[in-house]
Formats: structure tokens, sequence, C-alpha cells
């Protein structure tokens, strides 16, 4: 190869490097970041009542109907 050819290659190359690195950054950041969340009726219930969507009668009322089944 001449060092024309060669500079072409490596040129290519790491603009293909730069590329695939900005699509990678793209794509896992689109991902969702709460992977971690399950659908265990507790942990439903528990980020509910965090949240302010029941009150503490409701949510102590609905976590004695899970506990009891």
């Amino acid at each position: 190869m001449t060092s024309t050819a060669l500079l072409l290659t490596a040129s290519l190359l790491f603009l293909l490097a730069v590329v695939t690195g900005v699509v990678t950054v793209v794509v896992l950041s689109r991902r969702p970041r709460h992977s971690f969340r399950t659908d265990d009726p507790k942990e439903i219930l528990r980020r509910r009542y965090a949240a302010g969507e029941i009150d503490e009668a409701e949510y102590r009322h609905r976590l004695s109907i899970l506990t009891n089944s």
C-alpha cells in the first residue's frame, strides 16, 4: 500500500469509530434508566404511596390485603 492509501484507510477507520461511538451513545441514552423496577405488587404499592398517589390509610389497607393473601 502506498502512504496515501494507508492514510485514507486510517482516516476511514477513525471516522467509522467516531460514528459507531455516537450511535452507541444515542442508543444507550434512549433506554429506560429504571430497568430495576419490578412488577411486585408490594413494590408498586410502596411507589404509589411514596409518590402521594394514595394516603397512609389506603396504603396500610392494601398492604394488609397483600400480606394476608
